[in-house]
């Protein structure tokens, strides 16, 4: 877990530099070609979600760089691929929620959402690192949900996730494009947005 050695603190700088392993133009991670068919379907219950939303917003805070995951779509990105290419992951995915409230509960006192930003850094940096007493594979849980926080940030919306395409801005990712004009092409030169799916017609996918 990238975090600041000092202190634990989640480092939002570093899970942001991260995602360029993440394609974001089309990411679907190995999705079959329907992956967003059923585009609204969800499986979460409203308290899970209230969960992902906070574990996500510890890796991508908001601060004076841009909106917290949850903001640019994460959380809502995750809900809907569990429920539909991700679904053979969901058991072990909310299994994995469950232990983190519990741990929460155990070491804290209190339930995640409910500890402050601070304390719950402490609680995922020791999840992070295996340390989570009756956590079985937390690391392994850790890196997954890590994984699908940055898919639903700076993936095409389609997906549901890069909520208005927040996430593309806040890297700078200038958007598909089939051509780039000479103009572009010169160096210190801004590209200008092309704020479109894949996907085409003009919309987020929302």
């Amino acid at each position: 877990m990238p975090g600041d050695k000092e202190t634990g603190n989640v480092s939002r700088r570093a899970v942001i530099m991260s995602a360029a392993i993440v394609p974001v133009a089309a990411i679907r991670s190995a999705a079959a070609a329907d992956a967003a068919d059923n585009a609204q379907a969800t499986v979460l219950t409203p308290d899970q979600l209230k969960l992902v939303e906070a574990f996500a917003d510890r890796l991508i805070p908001k601060d004076e760089n841009g909106p917290s995951a949850s903001e640019c779509g994460a959380a809502h990105y995750i809900d809907r691929q569990l429920a539909d290419y991700l679904a053979p992951e969901k058991d072990s995915f909310v299994g994995g929620l469950v232990a983190t409230n519990a741990y929460a509960v155990k070491s804290q006192g209190k339930n995640f959402i409910e500890l402050t930003p601070e304390m719950q850094d402490t609680l995922l940096t020791e999840i992070d690192g295996g340390r989570a007493e009756g956590f079985a594979n937390s690391r392994g849980f850790f890196n997954r949900f890590r994984r699908l926080t940055l898919e639903g940030t700076f993936s095409d919306p389609h997906y549901g996730g890069n909520k208005n395409f927040a996430g593309w801005d806040l890297i700078g990712y200038p958007g598909p494009r089939l051509a780039v004009g000479p103009d572009e092409q010169k160096m210190k030169v801004t590209i200008k947005p092309v704020r479109v799916s894949v996907w085409g017609g003009g919309k987020d996918g929302h």
